[in-house]
Formats: C-alpha cells, structure tokens, sequence
C-alpha cells in the first residue's frame, strides 16, 4: 500500500490549473453508450475512478482510446447490450450506476452489480429505481439489480426525485435523452457537473430544457450523434486548493475556473477568514492571510452547513473542517446530507485539532490549533484531501495510508504539490518508514 510522507509548515505558492472535474467526466463518459458515433471528451482527470468508468466501457465492447493525455475517444457502435458488466470494476466506483439509464435507454435492458463509493453514509439507489420506473422500468432485486424497459421502449413520463440527488438527476437524463415524448425531470439536482451533462447531451442532438434549475425537460430523440466536449473546471478541486493555500498562508493564483460555481464556496470561506479574489477567470488567494472565523450577528456561533446546489458542496465539509482548524474562533460544520462524512474528524484530533464531534452530523471546531505530524489513513476522497491540508501546515512529519482513495478524486496531487513547494513524497509499501 502506497503512502504520503509529508513534512508540513511550507507555505504553498504558485499557479494552478484545475484538473476536469470528476463528477462530471463520469457520467459524461457513461453517456458514450448513448450512440454509435464517436464521442471525444477533452479535459478527462487522470484518476482511478475515470480507469474504472472506462475499464467498464470497455468491459462492454466500448472502443476506447487515449487520444492525449487528458483526451479520451469513445465509440460504443459494437456494444449490443447483451455483455455483462465486469463485477469487481463496477463495485469499487459509486457512479457503475450511471451506465444504467444509457443501458435502459438503448438496449431495453441493464443488469447492474451493487455499485461502490466512499462510505460517507447511506447513499440511496432509490431515487435512480424511481426515475427508472417512472418512465416504465420494471426491476428484479436479487444479487443485482435487473431493470427492463417494456415492449416499445421506455415512455416519456414526469418524475418527480424525492432528494434532488445527483447521480439519480444524471440517470434520469442519460435515459430520457433516447426516450420520445417530453420527459419533465422535477426536484432535479443542478450542480455545475449535472449542467456539464447537460451541455454535452445537447451537443449531441438532445434537447434538454431547464439546464440550471431544479425542474428540467427533455424532449427525447430517437438517436443521437458523437460530439466532441471538454469537461468543465472541478469545483471541489479549486476548493480544496484554496484551503490548501489559506492554511499554509501561501499566495496561489487557481486558473481558468468558471467563478460563477465558486460563489457559494467563496462565500463561505469567507466565513472562515479566507478570502480570495477574481481576475477573469482566476482565483488569486492572498497570501499571510490570518484567518479569523466570523460570527453571526448578535455574536452567535457561525455555522457552515452543505446542502443540494446553489448550497456548500457536501464534498467540502470535510475540506471546510480542515480549514477551519487553523482559523481563530470557533465554527459549526453541519453536515447535512451524509451521517458519515464525519467520522474523520478523529484523525484530525490525533493531529491536536480541537474538535467536538457532537452527533454523526455536526462537529464544533475550535482553532487555531497548532498540529503535529502523524501516521494517519485516508478513509475516502475527500477526508484524505482534509487529512492531507492538515499535514501540509502541521508541524513535523506526517504519513497517510491508504491514499489510493485520494487518488481516486485528485490527479497526480503530489506532484502538483511539489510543484507548489510542498515536501510531499509517495512511497510504496516496501520503502514506507
């Protein structure tokens, strides 16, 4: 097992440029089996969640081929519906769900393996099923789960999500898109990467209305083209960066970054004492920053709490935690949506962070606290990314095991630390001291 070794207390400086944004290449990717033309995505994260999406892909007979190094041609023209999703690959990513709906859409039927993903809490499938059956699915619930279109192809309908849940609003879309008739998608999810989908299905044919909102249309076609599509700028990565930047009080400058999908985000660590400016589209983040938690007027205790888009992305709670250690005062983190998202908090404690876990959703955190280098494991994405903040501006040496689920979410992140003046090096299980 690969580890980081890292010795903290160097400020980080530097340019930056935003990797794709994972949750968008996923499903744009899924949506290659949607055609028998070709599909050529530009700006793909190389990570291990993209390997796996594509390793399924081609599990199935998509032709797939790295046409750059951040450039991916797809062709699913040979696919016929009737291979079986790889069993192993499906299990170790959240998003092997999403090629449902393009499977459902196509080829009248998909057979899904109990899909993976960080274990941040219960992460229902109900909203997908749902969907599915609203525009005439049946399911069969045994190992896996099987879903069939009837006779004639699935139907326009209305649905209506009981959570505005991503990856169930991108299923619904990846099938209405190939279903005729007029599809209303209601309590829809409209995070930056849903919009993303959104654009690229556009591009190749689909007439989607409501890209933005929380009630989108869908007029479904009967087939659609190949396009070419760049994945947009990653949100959660700019984030984290900026964290990254506040803590260790070093002067980044984060380019070409779609600002209008940092204004929560932005807004937030504000809160928090960290404050950022635009030029077009960069994100210079002043350096030597003190960072002093703000409070609510009639000196209440702030509060940081996540929620469906335009809300705090839930996948920087963990990164707003971290932050928040190094800020004077104190702040309540509200995590919302997952009950274990949390937990990890212990690892931060380890590290002399002052904080009070008051129930699986909610944390007080006191600071600044000066931190210390530990050995420490990454229990997911975005907990590793916060552990990871944590040992860059601690004091002494750090480990971080188990950073293959960092490495999941963030492309070559110690290189591109290095290059921002970070003592990070990987180390393989035979030479980790």
């Amino acid at each position: 097992m690969e580890t980081f070794v890292i010795d903290g207390g160097t400020p980080l400086t530097g340019t930056v440029v935003p990797a794709g944004n994972k949750n968008g290449a996923l499903p744009i990717l899924a949506a290659s089996l949607l055609t028998s033309e070709v599909l050529v995505v530009a700006n793909v994260p190389r990570i291990s969640d993209v390997d796996s999406m594509l390793e399924l892909l081609a599990g199935i007979g998509v032709m797939v081929e790295w046409t750059g190094d951040n450039e991916v041609r797809l062709c699913a023209k040979d696919v016929t519906g009737e291979e079986e999703l790889d069993r192993g690959c499906a299990e170790r990513i959240r998003a092997s769900f999403l090629l449902a709906g393009p499977l459902l859409a196509r080829f009248g039927k998909a057979s899904m393996p109990p899909p993976g993903g960080d274990v941040i809490g219960r992460r229902r499938l109900d909203p997908h099923l749902d969907a599915l059956g609203a525009l005439g699915a049946t399911m069969t619930h045994g190992r896996d789960i099987v879903l069939e279109a009837p006779l004639g192809g699935l139907r326009a309908a209305q649905i209506f999500m009981d959570e505005p849940s991503v990856m169930a609003t991108e299923n619904a879309l990846l099938a209405a898109v190939l279903t005729p008739g007029e599809t209303l998608i209601g309590n829809a999810a409209s995070e930056p990467h849903v919009q993303d989908l959104a654009r690229m299905l556009s591009k190749m044919g689909a007439d989607i209305r409501g890209i933005g909102s929380n009630v989108m249309t869908v007029s479904g076609r009967g087939e659609l083209s190949g396009c070419n599509h760049a994945v947009g700028p990653d949100h959660i990565e700019i984030g984290s960066f900026m964290a990254l930047a506040g803590v260790t009080g070093g002067e980044m400058r984060i380019v070409n970054t779609d600002p209008p999908d940092l204004q929560m985000i932005r807004l937030v660590f504000s809160k928090l004492g960290l404050h950022t400016e635009l030029e077009g589209g960069d994100v210079i983040v002043p350096g030597d920053q003190k960072l002093i938690a703000a409070r609510d007027v009639g000196e209440y205790k702030s509060k940081i709490q996540d929620g469906p888009w335009p809300a705090f992305p839930a996948d920087l709670t963990s990164i707003a935690v971290a932050l928040a250690t190094q800020c004077e005062g104190s702040v309540l983190i509200h995590e919302w949506m997952f009950e274990n998202r949390l937990i990890f908090t212990d690892k931060l404690v380890l590290m002399g962070a002052d904080i009070t876990l008051c129930d699986p959703h909610r944390a007080i955190v006191s600071g600044p606290s000066r931190l210390r280098g530990e050995r420490v494991d990454s229990p997911d994405i975005r907990a590793g990314m916060a552990i990871l903040i944590a040992a860059l501006c601690a004091d002494g040496r750090s480990e971080i095991g188990n950073i293959s689920q960092i490495d999941r979410g963030y492309e070559r992140i110690d290189e591109r630390l290095r290059e921002l003046g970070a003592k990070i090096e990987r180390r393989g299980a035979a030479d980790a001291s």
